[in-house]
Order: structure tokens, then sequence, then C-alpha cells
């Protein structure tokens, strides 16, 4: 059986892969793990749980609540929240552990647990590690001490969470938003409350779309992985720009005044200049992966901004910025982090963000993305093959090198395997679109072949 923990969490079909039973007992091997990590110590442990809209979280929150009362943790739940809001919770909050149940982007089937350390701040691999052996161990029938009579946690809802999460996304905007129209689509998601309401207090006329949800149609057709309607909704209403997040909102996309795509590279280069022009980006460098475009690269060495990479996924930029002391990084998708204000990736806080720069400079957000030009990046996700062997297969290697040498220095070559989804994805940037395509589908075929 392969690692339970992705690069973001526990995922899969949930009542399939992702059962009652195993967020049960996921819940109850983290709270061991962190008893005896000395978490605990000295006082009655305390978890926050939310969830994004999924019908699946339903009965998965009362799995996870059973299994962490069960071992000895009073739960706050705070009903249906943004991933973010869990994270600022947890550690506004004073609590112990944190839970969100949430699949993100992924299609309505799917679910997830990710669980928040003390302070909001992601669990790391080591108590990942942990948390499954300990699992798989009671999972097996080793017995696990279970406290009886006062000593069962108890349950509340924390009805205060919403309006707590907004005012502190407001009360750290370095301006308000009057004058500034706005179409929010909340993908049918966690923020299809929260983002409305924030935009608006906040002083921005505000369209929504995508904000019904009825659990079964996150994401669907709508949201950061579907801009279209977005983009229409823009140009129709006349707005300065649109937002999209994913269902568990900690990620955003934006489109500007004419519905072109604002992608998770512009709005860090937007942010890296309006934080630099505040004298808030510390060391004067910002934090991105090895997905990023290539001309996010050359526009930040152009501005004279230093640019760190990490490999993909959201906890290893954040992984570098608390080692360094680093306060903005972010990846292509718009998971962006302002570590000043969030201990993860925030979709409400950063189009919030985008938008104040527009407000404070009067300039259109195009003019704001302009700063760095996207040089044409194909992505091919290759399904049905054996992720495992990419960094091993020689027939691969040959084929990537044949690529990077075809592309020279005007272009770059990335394949990895998905830390959420079983596929393969191939990424090839180069000067010249039709190149692109043709060197990623080359790339993409032989993946297949050598991996299938």
């Amino acid at each position: 059986m392969g690692r339970l923990f992705g690069t973001d969490g526990v995922r899969g079909v949930a009542n399939a892969d992702l059962t009652a039973e195993l967020a049960l007992g996921l819940s109850v091997a983290a709270a061991h793990v962190l008893a005896e990590a000395g978490t605990f110590e000295g006082h009655r442990p305390v978890a926050v749980v939310g969830r994004d809209p999924r019908a699946s979280g339903e009965f998965l929150e009362a799995a996870v609540v059973a299994g962490l009362a069960s071992a000895g943790v009073d739960v706050l739940r705070v009903g249906v929240l943004p991933t973010p809001a869990v994270a600022y919770l947890t550690g506004a909050l004073g609590a112990d552990l944190g839970v969100m149940l949430s699949a993100s982007h992924n299609a309505m089937p799917d679910n997830g647990i990710k669980f928040f350390a003390r302070g909001g701040h992601k669990l790391a691999d080591e108590l990942e590690d942990r948390i499954e052996q300990t699992y798989r161990a009671h999972a097996s029938g080793e017995p696990w001490d279970r406290p009886t009579g006062a000593g069962v946690g108890r349950v509340k809802d924390y009805d205060q969470g919403f309006d707590n999460y907004v005012a502190h996304l407001i009360g750290v905007l370095p301006n308000r938003l009057d004058g500034i129209k706005v179409v929010i689509d909340g993908a049918h998601g966690a923020a299809s409350r929260v983002s409305p309401e924030a935009f608006s207090r906040a002083g921005a006329e505000v369209i929504t779309i995508g904000t019904e949800p009825d659990g079964l149609n996150i994401n669907l057709e709508c949201g950061s992985t579907h801009l279209d309607k977005l983009r229409t909704a823009v140009v129709e209403h006349g707005a300065d720009l649109g937002v999209a997040h994913d269902g568990d909102a900690d990620r955003c996309l934006a489109v500007d005044a004419k519905g072109n795509e604002i992608d998770g590279d512009q709005i860090l280069a937007v942010l890296a200049l309006a934080m630099r022009e505040a004298d808030s980006l510390r060391k004067n460098t910002v934090v991105a992966t090895v997905m990023s475009n290539l001309g996010f690269k050359l526009a930040m060495e152009r501005e004279g901004v230093q640019l760190v990479q990490t490999a993909v996924g959201d906890r290893y930029v954040l992984e570098e910025m608390k080692a360094n002391g680093f306060a903005l990084g972010g990846e292509q998708s718009g998971h962006v982090i302002v570590l000043d204000h969030a201990t993860t990736g925030d979709g409400t806080l950063t189009g919030l963000m985008l938008a104040a720069r527009v407000a404070a400079t009067g300039r259109t957000l195009a003019d704001l993305a302009g700063v760095m030009e996207r040089l044409p990046q194909v992505l091919i996700n290759v399904r049905d093959v054996d992720k495992s062997r990419v960094g091993s297969s020689e027939e691969l290697a040959t084929a990537v090198n044949d690529a990077e040498r075809e592309l020279g220095s005007t272009g770059r070559v990335l394949l990895r395997s998905s830390g959420t989804e079983p596929l393969v994805r191939v990424m090839v940037e180069a000067a010249d679109i039709e190149q692109a395509r043709t060197v990623a589908q080359q790339l993409a075929d032989v993946v297949k072949s050598a991996l299938g």
C-alpha cells in the first residue's frame, strides 16, 4: 500500500478511497501522535474542524469529530469555511490541531483531509508519516488507551468563525476598495459566502457567480479551473477585475477588465512589486516553484527582485519561506502565501490584495500584470501510467535531454508525478507556442510508452 499522505493531505474518492473509517482512524492517530510529541502537555487539547460544501464532507466531518473526541480532544466545529480560514482560526483560537475536509479543485466525488498543527501551520512530513504509521498499527489491531467519563472530548459549534475570519482579512488590507467593481466566482465552494462578504466590507461593488453550493456542484464548470463564465461576467458588467477561487479557496486566479486571465505568476509579480514599494518584501525575495513560467523569472530579474524556486506544492514554498524569513511566495495555480497575514495559501486574501493594488494605483489590472510576459507554456497530464518511475526511466531521460537540446536557452522541460492525482505532468515552455505543443506531445507519447 502506498503512502496515504500526498503533497496536500490525504485525498481520494469519498466513501471508496476516503471512507468514514479512514477519516476516524486518521483523526485518532493524529491526536495520539501530537500527544506523544508533547503538543497537548499540561492542558486539555482542542481542535478546529472545518469543511467545504461537498456532500461527503457531512459524514466525513462526523467521522473526524468522533475520532478526535474519542481520543480526548475537544472539538470546535466551524462548518463550511475556506482552508485558510481553518488555518487562521486554529492559530487565533490557540487550538492544538486543525482539520480541513476538502479536495480543493478536484471534482465533487473526491474529498480529502488536511491537518494543521498549532498556529495553523501544515504538519511536517515526519509527523504525517508518524500519523500514518499509528493509523496502520491501530487498523491491524494494536490497542490504544481510550479515555472514559470526563476524559472524552466535547463538541461545540463555533459560529463566530465566519465573522472572525472576515474581520481578519479586512484588517490586514493596505487600503480600501472603494470605487472598484469586482466579479467573484466562488466555485460553489467554501468561499461562496466569505469572499463576497470580505470584498463588500472592504468597499468594493461585488457581482457574484458560482456562489450557490448545494453539495454536488462544487467546481462544476466554474471556479479557478473553469474561467470562461468569469471572463464573460466581467466583460458584461464592466468590472475592473474578476477573481476565481477553487473549492476550498486556498487559491485565486483573476481576469482583467477585458476578460484576459491573470495567473498565479502574474499575481505574484504584481504583489511582489507592491510589497517592495511598501517595504514589506523581506530580503527583496519572492518564492515560487519550478512550474513558474520562465517569463516570471525574467521579469523578477529585470525588476531586481530575487527569486527562489522550490519543488511543486505550496507546502514546499511555505517551508522555504519559513526557513529563510521570506514574506511572499506562491504557485502559478494561484496558491499565494503572504506569510505576514496567513500560514497557507489564501485565495480571498490574494484577491483582496490584488484589488487593493488596482485601487491604490489607479492602474488597470492588465497594466499592472504587464510587468511580466508569459512565455508559451503547454501542460499535458498523462494518465494511467506508473508515475513512480518518472525519475528512473532511461528512455524518458533520453527524450527529455533531446527536447532540452532542441529548445535551447529559450525554453525548458519539466516532468513530474502529481502529488494529488494518478498522473504524470509534462510541461514545456518555448518562445513559440507551436514548438511547445509539438515537444510536449512528443514527450507525453514517450511517457505513455515508457511508463504505461
